[in-house]
């Protein structure tokens, strides 16, 4: 089912790329750690235009939590993180069209969704790739430019398509072999932002972002 819908230091341009700007010590730190990406996977990142991704164990730390009603159904509970919804919001300003590809329907999902200005959500999908593939035909854009974000077994087959392929830090093994950058944060605490981050920093605009950032 589719649903449309505080101390400033100066840095070196090696770590920067701007020479004598001061920047908090924070932003130093990410850059520093940006720095050791490798360029491959630089030049794969600054290529991304379409960020997708899975929900479960990706955008969730992979709960899932049934609440039982008096009417004998189940109100299902998903937990989303702030920093990972940060994020896409970011994306967005940036340009970056976003959307999640899931096997589960959940209402919660779907407003998150929304108040992420996610673009393409589908639902129901026990096999990914006939939505992946219909996102490629509505945006025409190519694999080189997506990047998918998973963390399961059903995930391989779009990761093994896209341009820049992203591993959440708990993902399984199997997943983190096809994935070309295997996040330090777990799922459904910072991974979704770590991917964002990385693709913004290596289109040279991650600082522009932070002054756009917005609640």
């Amino acid at each position: 089912m589719r649903v449309n819908c505080p101390r400033a230091r100066t840095i070196n341009a090696l770590k920067s790329g701007f020479a004598g700007v001061f920047l908090p010590s924070f932003l130093e730190a990410h850059l520093a750690d940006f720095a050791k990406i490798s360029p491959a996977l630089k030049k794969r990142a600054a290529q991304i235009k379409l960020l997708l991704m899975d929900v479960d164990g990706t955008m969730t730390d992979g709960s899932v939590t049934l609440l039982s009603q008096t009417d004998g159904t189940a109100l299902e509970i998903k937990t989303f993180d702030a920093h990972d919804g940060q994020s896409l919001t970011l994306a967005q300003t940036a340009g970056l069209r976003t959307g999640c590809i899931t096997g589960r329907e959940s209402a919660a999902l779907l407003r998150r969704a929304h108040e992420m200005k996610m673009e393409f959500i589908y639902m129901k999908q026990p096999v990914k790739m006939p939505a992946y593939e219909e996102i490629l035909r509505d945006t025409g854009v190519s694999d080189s430019a997506v990047a998918y974000i998973g963390d399961d077994l059903p995930d391989i087959p779009l990761m093994l398509r896209a341009g820049l392929a992203v591993a959440v830090g708990d993902a399984v093994p199997e997943v983190k072999a096809a994935a070309h950058y295997t996040t330090k944060a777990l799922a459904g605490h910072g991974a979704i932002r770590e991917a964002v981050e990385l693709i913004l920093k290596s289109k040279g605009i991650w600082e522009a972002m932070i002054d756009k950032a917005r609640a």
